[in-house]
């Protein structure tokens, strides 16, 4: 059996985790859903235009982001394998998005448009169902991004960001990760210098007590 870790995500499997997918509706997701490759550096949204398309992501790393009045880019958002990706309020209200959706790593996508989401709440009892989860996902999601920012010492924002994305420092740059965190890159800098530190120190006394043993 393949390993999990390396197995790519799955629609339809994932959604048959949250619940139950009558066949007919899952006949209509693969007649439906479309699978399309993308590389590193393609932009999938910028601003000024809709969000049509809902997208999963089966491998990969994505990104949302907007530029401020300075012209620095703000990242609101980091999405890998397993999760969904759209700009929330231009999805959801079909007007002009305010950001960019960002792709991080060559990328496998499926995804589905407005129109068929849509169709599938109004054919489907466990369609409408799986859309109120979703929709509750990002309202839940926004509003821990909201207290990530505004209660965490900088310090915790990056342990809590590594132990959602182990992997992120290979997945995109410093400076994207200091942005979602809030922060400057010479803070960043330190606190990964201060966590490298921690962890030399920790082997090392773990070495010295297996000597001693």
């Amino acid at each position: 059996m393949k390993n999990s870790f390396f197995r790519e995500a799955d629609l339809l499997e994932t959604l048959g985790f949250i619940m139950p997918i009558s066949a007919p509706m899952q006949q209509r997701v693969n007649e439906q859903v479309i699978t399309q490759t993308f590389n590193r550096k393609k932009l999938l949204l910028k601003p000024g235009e809709t969000s049509r398309r809902l997208y999963f992501i089966r491998s990969g790393f994505l990104r949302a982001y907007f530029i401020d009045e300075n012209g620095r880019e703000c990242t609101t958002w980091f999405m890998g394998k397993g999760d969904l990706m759209i700009s929330v309020y231009s999805f959801f209200t079909q007007q002009p998005a305010h950001e960019y959706i960002e792709v991080l790593q060559d990328c496998k996508l499926q995804s589905l448009t407005w129109n068929e989401l849509n169709a599938f709440y109004a054919d489907f009892r466990e369609g409408n169902l799986l859309g109120r989860v979703v929709t509750q996902k990002y309202y839940i999601l926004s509003e821990e991004r909201a207290i990530f920012l505004r209660t965490h010492t900088p310090e915790t924002r990056y342990k809590i960001l590594l132990e959602r994305y182990p992997e992120i420092e290979q997945q995109t740059t410093l400076t994207n990760i200091a942005s979602y965190l809030g922060i400057s890159r010479e803070t960043l800098s330190r606190l990964r210098a201060k966590k490298l530190k921690m962890c030399h120190q920790s082997q090392n006394g773990e070495n010295s007590i297996s000597h001693f043993n």
